[in-house]
């Protein structure tokens, strides 16, 4: 297959039988040629569980310290007081019923959705058109819940949530190519750390296969799975 210049000139930056350190990994990246945009950075984890067994779902939610660099759009389902604490937290739609029947006509103009518990009978009437969409609030990923201030400042800063696929994939957004180096690496660690906590009792042996930093544009870079071992658990 023929490939292109850019493409040649990224793959000659790239070991790709190495296993780079982190502050490694990002720095290779940084060096690569830019795009026309900013290029989202990710994190492709491949894990030794089986998702088809209930005790081996690898999931869960983490607030990255410097966020994604993505605005996120938050839709807020509540009612009473509930409304005003949500506008007054900044979410960008807030409303009960009217927004219901917008999603029910096909709206989905929105990033996170956060609702309060007495809302949900009617919410999972939605199930078919969020679920689908990893949208459908739930207890477990903190989007069904009273404390909607307290929610909507997460996902605003940052809070991701993730899970893993069939195949035993987790990939997540960490940041834009254009974070500086610390911001990049801090997010990595704080996902990485939470991730390696999600470990399945059930799991034995070998938990991380194989991880890989990228950029959108750009090529892999397998990174030392030794090293996550010592990541620090917070940064002061």
């Amino acid at each position: 297959m023929k490939r292109g210049k850019r493409y040649s000139e990224l793959q000659s930056k790239v070991d790709r039988e190495k296993r780079y350190l982190l502050k490694d990994a990002i720095e290779v990246l940084k060096t690569m040629p830019s795009t026309k945009f900013d290029e989202t950075i990710e994190l492709s984890s491949n894990l030794n569980v089986d998702p088809r067994h209930a005790d081996q779902i690898v999931r869960g939610t983490v607030v990255l310290p410097h966020g994604t660099g993505k605005s996120i759009r938050v839709l807020v389902l509540a009612k009473g007081e509930k409304e005003q604490e949500a506008t007054d937290a900044g979410a960008d739609y807030v409303g009960n019923e009217e927004y219901i029947k917008k999603i029910q006509d096909g709206w989905l103009d929105f990033d996170k959705v956060v609702a309060t518990p007495d809302m949900m009978g009617q919410v999972g009437k939605l199930g078919r058109i969020l679920g689908p969409r990893g949208l459908m609030p739930s207890p477990k990923s903190g989007t069904v819940t009273f404390e909607v201030a307290a929610a909507i400042k997460e996902l605003k800063a940052g809070r991701i949530e993730f899970r893993v696929d069939k195949t035993g994939n987790v990939n997540v957004a960490i940041g834009k190519k254009s974070f500086d180096e610390e911001r990049l690496f801090e997010n990595s660690v704080t996902f990485l750390r939470t991730l390696i906590q999600a470990r399945p009792a059930a799991v034995k042996g070998t938990y991380l296969k194989n991880v890989v930093l990228s950029s959108t544009m750009g090529v892999g870079l397998k990174l030392d799975l030794q090293e996550m071992l010592t990541f620090p658990s917070k940064f002061a």
